[in-house]
């Protein structure tokens, strides 16, 4: 009798969703709350000017939030109507203690957990992570620059080849995003029944269609070229919350059980793949440091090592744990977890 066929495989073959961390509140995945984050902030990005939620308008020179006008209040003092006092107390209540409390809240949640707002909201994220698996779809890489192709294999058991004709779905939806990323942009500069008014008859002015055009080009670029470079490097927003996140070296951070390192063996190394920033999430935090916090790696292991019975080896850890992974190199993250084990030992 002739012997079965056996198919090589390069990990366990698990179904989809088996992963003991694949829901989470309320029963529904964590990946699917955080489109749901992404797509709800995506849309407030977009309609924010159309509803006057929050914009600058370059006609009236001044901040407009929820349909009220937002001014220094220096108005009056220019007019000799107001006291230099009141006027300081206007800069202090209306410019210092609003910015204070939104710069300090994003610092202390950096602080805290990471790059929330990166993975979780930020609508250029949600465009990153779009093109990413376009791309993959039509070379088989979630950028140009990656050197090898990503395994056809997901970590969930499905597989997605690569075919050259997505190219023609690739570059419509860059130029889209492009487009749509520098008409919204002018909306919060200008009114947008105003700009939309003028795309729609094909009355654009001179200057409008100036700035449109370059916007474009410039967004092209980007987001064909160095959308990942730009979240690491040029976002002004993710780089503090990065610095803020390095200062903690208790904060959230993806942890390695490192001393089970050989189970990695069993996969096909599905963290590295499907991290959308195109990282390592096996390596400490300082290599780390453009890391969103999007979870994806941890949801890969979880999938990939499902029928381990010690369980995944990527998982969130914080405090006393995430110090191991705050080490300056993996030989002194694993010398700290191996100091911490018998503490650790003795608390169970």
């Amino acid at each position: 009798m002739a012997a079965p066929q056996t198919q090589a495989l390069t990990g366990p073959r698990v179904p989809p969703a088996t992963g003991k961390n694949a829901t989470g509140w309320l029963g529904i995945r964590v990946q699917r709350w955080r489109q749901m984050t992404q797509a709800g902030f995506f849309l407030l990005f977009i309609l924010s000017p159309v509803f006057d939620i929050f914009r600058l308008d370059l006609n009236v020179k001044h901040f407009i939030f929820f349909g009220l006008g937002w001014t220094l209040g220096l108005d009056d003092f220019l007019a000799g109507r107001a006291t230099a006092a009141q006027a300081s107390l206007n800069i202090v209540l209306r410019g210092f203690l609003p910015l204070l409390g939104i710069g300090g809240t994003l610092i202390y949640v950096s602080w805290k957990w990471g790059r929330l707002y990166c993975g979780w909201l930020c609508p250029h994220f949600s465009v990153v992570e779009t093109i990413n698996q376009t791309l993959r779809r039509a070379i088989g890489k979630q950028s140009l620059w990656d050197k090898k192709r990503i395994p056809t294999r997901n970590p969930d058991g499905s597989q997605t080849q690569h075919d050259a004709i997505w190219w023609f779905a690739v570059i419509p939806l860059v130029i889209c995003c492009a487009m749509l990323w520098a008409v919204v942009l002018l909306t919060y500069l200008l009114p947008p029944a105003e700009i939309y008014g003028n795309i729609w008859h094909g009355a654009l002015t001179r200057n409008q269609t100036i700035f449109l055009t370059a916007a474009s080009i410039a967004f092209f670029v980007e987001f064909m070229f160095a959308r990942h470079l730009f979240c690491r490097y040029a976002c002004a927003v993710g780089f503090f919350q990065s610095l803020a996140w390095m200062a903690n070296d208790k904060a959230m951070v993806v942890g390695f059980k490192r001393e089970r390192a050989k189970d990695c063996s069993t996969c096909y190394s599905a963290c590295d793949h499907v991290c959308p920033m195109r990282l390592n999430p096996r390596n400490v935090k300082r290599m780390m440091f453009a890391c969103v916090q999007c979870g994806q790696c941890v949801d890969a292991c979880d999938q990939t090592q499902a029928n381990n019975p010690n369980g995944q080896l990527l998982d969130w850890v914080h405090d006393i744990r995430a110090e191991s992974e705050a080490a300056f190199n993996v030989s002194a993250a694993r010398t700290i977890m191996i100091k911490r084990a018998p503490a650790e030992t003795r608390e169970v």
